[in-house]
């Protein structure tokens, strides 16, 4: 009856809303994957897994969150902060390559580069004799967390089921042939790493893959059940005439936290493989299924379906380069990206990384860290708006982990109290600046971090949480009221040495620095009154706060990014970080600042709309901020055409399994993406919850249900012809609440738990 009861609700939206049953939100293809970028992803934030859908031989290559290179180490570089005087004296001096020959020599972090994320191994499913198929088709169900793949040989149809359950915290598959006994396989797991071992548990049918790399060890577990025979050998296992084969798989390091590497993983593979067969899969994929939905099902866009939902995935994304009129292919994005976040940051996990919880490569770009200069913080942009606040604590608990390194790094390098962050942090929480100095000695890093804290407060309203962290951002803020020096020249305060991520090399007084501590200060600042605490504190910030550097427009009409007028109009990088201000900030907005938000909208113009993947993903977002809907699509347009196409003569875009290619695959580009999609159609930066704010003529038509606003509010609405039809407001606060849409505005009180009702022009219903 809940069930019943839960449906006719779902029904009763649509009814009230004005649309169609929802699409099923998939990803498919009628050809196995040849590459990476092309297998199905599947995760539970702990693991996670590529399935490539190989007929007579399938690939299912998995990770584990903390298997990483390097051990736990203290990055920073003792008695650096002896040389900071002289490296600033120097950019105030304007000799930008001897500060930087100083800075390379003196300053950085040891080693000068952070570790890496590493793939744990392979799971190889062997079927002889199905070389002659038909009817294939691989699918990815969003809606459900699993990936299926099914063909038809002989006769004889065979489907694989695949998932991985975060409660039972396991990659389960369950192999099926529709004719008794049909099934032969055999299975064997394997690793890249060049220390592995393979053994065999003969009793218990299951074969373990060992792997080091350096200090750090992990151990994966495979156990197969079936109605069949199975016959274990040294580096596999083997079925036959089976109907049903199971699979269970589970993986394990010794790492514990980024200071203890103490654990022995292999007692926690067998632990967990040991309780199959007292779960059968069934019951695993129902929990897994109500856990998943659990968070995936509070949110649900519809744009509208016309069609191109029936084309296999690969083929849409060409289809959307060549004719950008797909709205369900649009939500589904938002959608897409959703799961992603769940399948790779739940609570008490590490947070996505450059890859979410996916990586292929013992030497992946970027070691596929968190770089905190746009990326780290870009993944975490769609959490609170599409209602997945708790995918949110992972990064909390990084920043927590790395205040306690950015506090030694502070005091290393700087001399400093407080804590500091420079652009990257790894899993041993790496804070100090790494690299190279032209764009290493960047130190708002953890200013921007504590933003998010922030964030989900002002989302969710939870004071006890403030409460919590208010600490590590109070400490965040002391860094900056010792660094901050009086630049000679101007009398302001400023940051240096730092530079404007990643151009520019290294400078004294970069804009974005100034807009982070800013809004920095504000947060402790507001959160001390909220807390009714620190005020002394607090009073010192307002008093610095004016004596900041300030947002400056230049000879251009642009938005100055450093603290000279030297910006480049011919410059196309990919970077655009002093428009911050305007998003994910906001002191930088069309009320308050029009002239700023004029000149922020010029300098984006002047940086072009090409970009690497992350790139187009912000512009996205900066353009729904400027409210020009219809340059927002152009830009979602891009993001989500063919990334392998080149004749589009652009680095960014989709590679077929839709993941964002920088180039390489990096997952910013797809949370970005959905983030500035839904910012098209309600922003609550300004303490009102502006409706439809950059709505673009090909998104006329549709519905957003569960969508959540600054103050402690989710929503859900519906549009018609471009025109508002109706929308309602859960108060899950008590706070005011004000509604904007076109220039009408209305505000309320509301109560805890209670809904309110308008029509399109914004009357009470």
């Amino acid at each position: 009856m809940k069930k019943l009861n839960v449906i006719l609700g779902l029904l009763a939206l649509a009814s009230i809303f004005g649309v169609e049953a929802q699409t099923p939100n998939r990803l498919f293809y009628n050809q196995p994957a040849s590459k990476w970028v092309e297998a199905l992803p599947i995760g539970n934030g702990r693991m996670g897994a590529m399935v490539y859908g190989g007929v007579t031989e399938d690939r299912i290559q998995f990770n584990e969150e903390t298997l990483w290179t390097g051990e736990p180490h203290d990055y920073s570089n003792k008695g650096a902060y002896k040389f900071l005087p002289k490296i600033q004296q120097l950019l105030a001096e304007g000799k930008q390559q001897e500060a930087d020959d100083l800075a390379a020599k003196e300053f950085m972090s040891e080693p000068l580069h952070q570790k890496a994320y590493q793939p744990f191994g392979d799971l190889i499913l062997n079927f002889p004799g199905h070389g002659n198929y038909k009817n294939y088709k691989r699918v990815l169900d969003i809606d459900n967390a699993i990936a299926t793949t099914s063909y038809a040989v002989d006769g004889v149809n065979y489907t694989r089921e695949f998932l991985v359950s975060k409660p039972d915290d396991v990659i389960a598959i369950k192999i099926t042939a529709d004719q008794p006994g049909a099934l032969q396989m055999s299975l064997g797991l394997n690793s890249a790493h060049y220390q592995k071992s393979v053994d065999t548990d003969y009793d218990q049918q299951v074969l373990f893959v060992n792997v080091a790399e350096g200090k750090m060890k992990g151990a994966a577990g495979m156990k197969v059940l079936s109605d069949g025979k199975i016959q274990p050998s040294y580096d596999k296992i083997s079925v036959s005439g089976a109907t049903t084969v199971t699979v269970y798989l589970g993986a394990y390091t010794n790492f514990v936290n980024f200071r203890d590497i103490s654990d022995r993983p292999i007692r926690y593979v067998k632990s967990n493989l040991k309780q199959y067969p007292k779960y059968d899969y069934d019951e695993i994929k129902t929990k897994h299924i109500a856990d998943y939905k659990n968070l995936y099902g509070r949110f649900q866009l519809e744009f509208g379906d016309n069609g191109r939902s029936n084309i296999p995935t690969n083929e849409r994304i060409y289809k959307f380069w060549k004719d950008p009129d797909d709205p369900q292919f649009i939500a589904q994005y938002v959608q897409y990206a959703r799961y992603l976040m769940i399948s790779s940051s739940r609570p008490g996990g590490q947070p996505a990384n450059l890859q979410g919880i996916w990586n292929k490569d013992l030497d992946p770009a970027w070691e596929s860290k968190w770089t905190c200069n746009i990326n780290a913080e870009m993944n975490y942009w769609p959490v609170e708006l599409t209602n997945l606040s708790e995918c949110h604590e992972p990064l909390f608990d990084l920043i927590g982990e790395v205040a306690q390194s950015g506090s030694i790094v502070a005091k290393e390098h700087y001399g400093s109290d407080g804590w500091v962050l420079h652009h990257n942090t790894d899993i041993w929480r790496g804070a100090a600046p790494i690299n190279a100095a032209n764009h290493g000695i960047w130190v708002t890093g953890g200013a921007w971090l504590c933003d998010h804290i922030w964030e989900h407060y002002k989302f969710t309203q939870d004071k006890e949480f403030l409460a919590e962290k208010y600490p590590i951002v109070r400490d965040a803020a002391l860094f900056f009221t010792q660094h901050l020096i009086k630049d000679e020249k101007t009398g302001y305060l400023i940051s240096s040495p730092s530079n404007s991520p990643e151009i520019g090399g290294l400078v004294a007084g970069p804009t974005m620095d100034h807009q982070l501590i800013r809004n920095l200060f504000n947060i402790c600042i507001e959160s001390s009154k909220i807390l009714n605490t620190d005020k002394e504190f607090a009073s010192k910030l307002k008093t610095m706060i004016p004596q900041i550097a300030p947002n400056q427009i230049g000879r251009l009409g642009q938005l100055q990014e450093w603290l000279e007028d030297k910006d480049d109009p011919e410059v196309k990088h990919r970077h655009v970080s002093h428009l911050w201000g305007v998003h994910p900030g906001s002191e930088i907005n069309w009320e308050e600042t029009p002239d700023l938000m004029k000149a922020a909208r010029q300098s984006l113009i002047f940086r072009g709309d090409k970009g690497t993947g992350w790139s187009l993903g912000w512009k996205i977002n900066f353009w729904s901020r400027f409210k020009d809907g219809n340059r927002t699509y152009k830009l979602i347009h891009m993001l989500l055409s063919p990334a392998e196409e080149p004749l589009r003569e652009i680095a960014g875009g989709s590679y077929p399994n839709l993941f964002d290619a920088h180039p390489p695959f990096q997952i910013d580009g797809n949370f970005g993406g959905a983030a500035g999609i839904v910012e098209m159609l309600v922003q609550s930066h300004l303490d009102k919850i502006d409706l439809l704010p950059a709505l673009p003529d090909k998104l006329a038509d549709g519905s957003i249900n569960g969508v959540c606003a600054r103050g402690g509010f989710e929503l859900s609405f519906s549009w018609k012809d471009g025109k508002l039809k109706q929308v309602n407001v859960l108060s899950k606060a008590g706070k005011k609440c004000v509604l904007k849409y076109g220039d009408k505005t209305i505000g309320f009180n509301t109560e805890k738990g209670k809904e309110y009702a308008f029509n399109g022009k914004l009357k009470k219903q």
